[in-house]
């Protein structure tokens, strides 16, 4: 008998993953079900990023890399920040891993002790909290719901601070919720952290160009940059450029965390595929030419389904300013009776009834959140169209 650890049980099996394994397995069944699970881009990788790869591959760039990731990355990655950004960083301050969610891992696996506590605002990506649970932190979850427009708010961080924390995560364009902090927002949560200077801070920053409404991308670091001795930024390839596959994310920060994040890399995994990494240093230096067409596709598919989701009286959604997620609050729908009879008891029975009337989302408690759900629009726009009338159907016939 296999006994396990109390860390790996304290974790759990990515919703999202979930959701779209049976959404697979009902389509394979012959079900028509649209699926809305995936934040995925559903773009090809632009083609002289894939051609880079091929040229990689024939030129034998196909042996380890260096644990910290390749010197042409790390530097495409500083011209990034520079141009981009508007953010100056060494070549030492940058690490490169497989995926942006190692970067978190690995801050987490580098900084936290047993019973050290992490901030992090909900609705929350699932792997924040389990990361640091995994690594033997408390998750400190702050309720932020619609009515605050899914943001932390300053008077709550100052209240959740205590001699234990050790990390406030912020991700900005927020995942599930879409929504993006201001100028003046970002400067009053900078105001609270001022006044702890052991608080290490995580800037998820991973939709920045997925933005809507003309917005441009505001970075903790532009309105508060006396924060940067403390500030680990973390990015990556896969939403900007459709290279989820590819698995290419980054950190920047203190040097000091960089090099213990890259020794916790280096008993793990290792570094990061050659070819991949090769594909990544095309992505940065390419320019974003591509982007605008993408962008608006991303903000017409939103604008698509709003329109039929705002009318829906039992669901409550904020319109999001970026990602390419809708999040809907669905406590409206509790206590109604299906056509069948039924009755919708729970945000699960929701999740039921949708999957039910062909559309399939991933549950807001996967992002600490109820009674919601989550629904990606990172998919043609016929698809997010038809969703957005099937559930507005379903929810017509409720009783």
């Amino acid at each position: 008998m296999v006994t396990l650890s109390k860390r790996v049980q304290s974790v759990s099996l990515s919703a999202n993953a979930a959701a779209r394994q049976l959404t697979r397995q009902l389509k394979e069944q012959g079900v028509d079900i649209l699926d809305l699970t995936t934040g995925e881009p559903d773009f090809d990788t632009p083609a002289h990023i894939r051609q880079a790869a091929v040229a990689a591959m024939e030129a034998g760039e196909t042996r380890y890399t260096p644990t910290n990731g390749t010197t042409p990355l790390r530097k495409a990655v500083l011209a990034k920040m520079k141009n981009e950004n508007q953010l100056d960083y060494e070549l030492a301050q940058i690490c490169i891993a497989n995926g942006a969610k190692q970067i978190i891992f690995n801050a987490f696996a580098a900084t936290l002790n047993e019973g050290d506590e992490v901030i992090v605002p909900v609705p929350y990506w699932p792997t924040f909290p389990d990361s640091v649970r995994f690594n033997g932190g408390e998750a400190v979850l702050l309720a932020c719901p619609l009515e605050q427009e899914y943001k932390l708010q300053p008077q709550q961080l100052a209240q959740a601070i205590s001699a234990k924390t050790r990390w406030l995560v912020l991700n900005n364009p927020g995942n599930p919720s879409g929504m993006v902090y201001s100028a003046d927002e970002l400067t009053a949560l900078a105001t609270v952290l001022r006044d702890h200077p052991d608080v290490l801070i995580m800037l998820d920053e991973l939709y920045e160009h997925i933005l809507f409404d003309g917005r441009e991308h505001i970075s903790l670091l532009h309105v508060a940059p006396d924060l940067a001795d403390r500030i680990l930024l973390v990015g990556g390839v896969s939403k900007t450029y459709a290279m989820t596959g590819w698995r290419i994310g980054f950190g920047a920060g203190p040097k000091a965390l960089i090099d213990a994040m890259v020794v916790v890399q280096s008993q793990n995994s290792s570094g990061a595929s050659a070819i991949s990494q090769a594909a990544a240093v095309a992505a940065y230096n390419g320019g974003l030419d591509f982007l605008p067409p993408q962008r608006t596709a991303y903000q017409d598919r939103r604008d698509a389904i709003m329109a039929l989701l705002k009318p829906v009286q039992e669901i409550d959604v904020l319109n999001p300013d970026g990602a390419f997620f809708i999040f809907c609050r669905c406590a409206g729908l509790l206590g109604k009776t299906r056509p069948d009879g039924q009755q919708i008891e729970s945000e699960q029975d929701v999740m039921n009834y949708l999957l039910e009337s062909g559309v399939s989302g991933v549950a807001g408690s996967a992002y600490g959140l109820s009674p919601y759900f989550r629904l990606s629009i990172a998919t043609d726009i016929e698809t997010v169209r038809e969703a957005g009338r099937r559930i507005a159907q379903a929810c017509a016939v409720l009783k």
